[in-house]
């Protein structure tokens, strides 16, 4: 396999006629109306129940069998609809958050072929398609074994979420033997992704703040220790340019705000510094870690001052083998609908996938709409972009659930 689609097993090819029939299964419409009312109800990180419950309803209403587990978040339980053929064989799981980021609402509407609204790029509107996939592949009898899984769940977005609800999902066993996720990445087909985490460090002295002249000078400097920091922060990122992926790039640490002080002539008494350490596939969270808090005590010791940290996991580095059967399953479907399998690559940010990959042991892609303004309050995207996704997911499904059973792939 050479990651653009040449080589593809037979038992992962797409007919063109299947392609032909998925495409004109797609419910335009349905889909739209879909999005639609997932968008319209505002689900602000932490406060996604009303838009869980009423999307529950719907998979409910259409026949779907669904489940409301509550994953350690009965604010707002996640959704689980499935889609089995009762017969042995790989299931497929959408996964998608309905949480947003916290932001003014912006009601949807549709204009000259565009969608527009909170959530609709990240990622109402992807998981519209997916739920428009389930249909296409229950309602067309086109899965010859296994079934569909889709979940979707709250408190995504950072810093207003933790990620807990997903990863208890995956604890709790909710997983497919592959995932999906239609986040706005799709020009690649992501099988790598860096690990991240997020830190605020806060440099302290004794005392209060004073006048430079009224013995502030004489004080322990937290800016100076800041700037020691920094400077320590710099060389480790230097050494971390030599640990490189041939796809994902490389480690780094990065500083991305410093704050300290109230005045030019005061001497302040705490400094705070933020930004992220990302590693790559074969590091750890603890090792990255450790090697973090041994240049802060160093600094500490130095400067008289008193650093302390929140070092936080956003997700763990992952890869995928470009020869699994998600990923064959996948290129297939995407070069049923658009002529070509996508390059391999990385993925750059950090999502669920990550998490699906590193606590579930689960093979995840991400992949959704090229949708435009994420984390803005001007998100947009095309129809005819939902309507691709909702056809590369449908066609992924079936040849990921004719390719064999699990027992075959063991």
């Amino acid at each position: 396999m050479d990651g653009n689609g040449d080589g593809l097993a037979m038992s992962e090819s797409i007919s063109e006629q299947v392609v032909s029939l998925v495409g004109q299964s797609v419910d335009e419409q349905r889909l739209l109306d879909t999005a639609t009312l997932l968008v319209g109800i505002p689900s602000p990180t932490g406060n996604a129940g009303a838009v869980a419950d009423r999307l529950a309803e719907l998979l409910s209403g259409e026949g779907f069998a669904v489940e409301r587990p509550v994953t350690g978040h009965p604010k707002s339980p996640a959704v689980v609809a499935r889609f089995d053929t009762g017969k042995p064989g790989r299931v497929l799981q959408f996964n998608g958050h309905l949480d947003t980021v916290h932001l003014p609402f912006v009601p949807p509407r549709i204009e000259d072929g565009v969608m527009y609204g909170s959530g609709v790029s990240d990622m109402k509107g992807g998981v519209a398609a997916a739920v428009e996939a389930m249909r296409i592949v229950r309602d067309g009898d086109l899965l010859s074994s296994g079934g569909v899984m889709l979940t979707a769940h709250d408190l995504h977005e950072a810093p207003w979420g933790d990620g807990t609800q997903v990863n208890t999902l995956i604890a709790e066993g909710f997983t497919g033997d592959g995932v999906l996720l239609p986040e706005y990445h799709c020009h690649n087909c992501p099988v790598v992704g860096r690990g991240q985490a997020m830190f605020q460090v806060r440099v302290a002295r004794d005392g209060e703040p004073c006048h430079e002249v009224l013995g502030g000078i004489e004080q322990p400097s937290v800016i100076s220790a800041g700037a020691q920091l920094i400077g320590r922060f710099s060389a480790l990122d230097r050494e971390l340019e030599q640990l490189t992926h041939p796809l994902a790039g490389r480690e780094s640490l990065f500083v991305g705000q410093v704050h300290s002080g109230e005045i030019f002539n005061q001497s302040p008494v705490e400094l705070v510094l933020e930004g992220t350490r990302r590693w790559l596939p074969g590091n750890t969270f603890d090792t990255v870690r450790q090697e973090f808090e041994s240049i802060l005590s160093e600094v500490a010791d130095a400067t008289g001052t008193t650093i302390c940290a929140d070092f936080t996991e956003s997700r763990g580095a992952y890869e995928v083998d470009q020869d699994d059967p998600l990923v064959r399953s996948f290129q297939a479907a995407v070069a049923g609908v658009s002529g070509e399998a996508l390059p391999v690559g990385a993925k750059p940010f950090v999502d669920d996938g990550n998490a699906f990959v590193a606590l579930g042991g689960v093979p995840a892609i991400t992949h959704g709409p090229a949708a435009l303004g994420a984390h803005t309050v001007n998100e947009e995207c095309q129809v005819a972009e939902l309507v691709r996704v909702a056809s590369v997911y449908a066609l992924s499904a079936i040849a990921f659930c004719q390719a064999g059973t699990v027992e075959e792939d063991a």
